[in-house]
C-alpha cells in the first residue's frame, strides 16, 4: 500500500485553504502555515507557527500574495517545492534556479480556477519546468505547458489579460448602454452572442500575426480607427471615463500612421510588438 507523502501548505488565503482542504480530501497529511495568525485554520490539517517547521514535509506547496513576500521565506530545508505563487515568468525563472542551486526538486505552477473549484475538473493547473506534477492532481486537471519554468506564468498572464481586457470592454459597454437607461439584463445577451462571433475569428488572426502577411478586404485599421474615435467621444458625451477606449483608438491610430491603415485588425500586433 502506497504511503501518502506529508504536504505543506505556505498562505491561508481563501486560495491556500481551498488547496489545503484538498490535499486532506485526498488522504494527505497536511501542515499549514499563514503569517498572519487571523486566518482559521482548515479542518484536519496541522498549524506550525514558522515556515522552518513547515519544511520537515516532503512537499511544500506555496500560494503567497506575492514572490517578494514569498522570497524571504525559502530556505534549502525545503526538499520538493511546489509553487503556485502567482507571479511574472522571470520571477518563476529565478525560483526555479534557486531551487536547481539548491538541490531542491521543483515545479511552478498556476491556478487557472476560483477557490470553489479547487479538488474538481473545473479547475485547470497549468504547470512548466519539471514535468513531474506532485501533488497537483489534487487540485484540478494538470496540464503541462513546457519545459521552461517560466512558461505557466506566461500562460496565466496571457490569458487573465483577454480576460480583463474583455471584462473592462463589456463594462464599458454597460455603462454606455445605462446611459440610456439600458439595463445590463436586455444588452447583455446581445454581448454573449458578440463575442461568441468574434471568438471565431481569433484562429485566423493568430495566423496573420505569424504570417504577418495583413492583407484584407474587411474591417482594415482605417475603418477602426473611425470606430473608435466615434466610440470614445460618445462615452465622454455621456458622461463616461473614456480611459479605456481612448487606449485603443491611440494604439490603432499608431498602426495607421506607420503604414497599416489598409491592413487587418492583426497589423496591431505590429505596435503591440515594438
Amino acid at each position: 500500500m502506497e504511503i501518502k507523502k506529508t504536504v505543506s501548505v505556505l498562505g491561508l488565503g481563501r486560495m491556500g485553504s481551498a488547496l489545503a482542504a484538498a490535499l486532506v480530501d485526498k488522504g494527505y497529511e497536511v501542515t499549514v502555515w499563514n503569517r498572519s495568525e487571523d486566518k482559521p485554520t482548515p479542518p484536519n490539517t496541522t498549524r506550525v507557527s514558522t515556515p522552518e517547521e513547515a519544511f520537515k514535509s516532503d512537499i511544500v506547496v506555496t500560494c503567497l500574495s506575492t514572490y517578494d513576500a514569498q522570497r524571504p521565506l525559502l530556505t534549502n530545508d525545503i526538499k520538493t517545492l511546489v509553487n503556485l505563487t502567482s507571479g511574472t515568468p522571470e520571477e518563476a525563472r529565478n525560483t526555479a534556479q534557486w531551487a536547481e542551486a539548491n538541490g531542491i526538486e521543483y515545479v511552478d505552477g498556476v491556478i487557472m480556477a476560483v477557490p470553489q473549484q479547487i479538488g474538481t475538473p473545473q479547475a485547470r493547473i497549468l504547470f512548466s519546468g519539471n514535468e513531474n506534477h506532485y501533488v497537483l492532481d489534487a487540485f484540478g486537471e494538470p496540464v503541462h505547458v513546457g519545459e521552461d519554468a517560466g512558461l505557466a506564468a506566461l500562460y496565466d498572464l496571457a490569458l487573465l489579460g483577454l480576460m480583463w481586457a474583455a471584462f473592462g470592454g463589456y463594462l464599458q459597454a454597460v455603462a454606455l448602454m445605462g446611459t440610456a437607461g439600458i439595463a445590463p439584463e436586455k444588452f447583455t445577451p446581445m454581448a454573449v452572442s458578440w463575442l461568441n462571433e468574434m471568438t471565431t475569428l481569433l484562429p485566423r488572426m493568430g495566423e496573420e500575426t505569424q504570417s504577418r502577411q495583413y492583407e484584407t478586404e474587411v474591417s482594415a485599421v482605417d475603418i477602426n480607427v473611425a470606430g473608435l474615435r466615434m466610440f470614445t467621444e460618445a462615452g465622454r458625451e455621456q458622461g463616461l471615463d473614456t480611459t479605456l477606449p481612448q487606449a485603443l483608438h491611440d494604439l490603432f491610430e499608431r498602426a495607421q500612421r506607420n503604414g497599416h491603415g489598409a491592413h487587418s485588425i492583426a497589423s496591431v500586433i505590429e505596435e503591440i510588438r515594438k
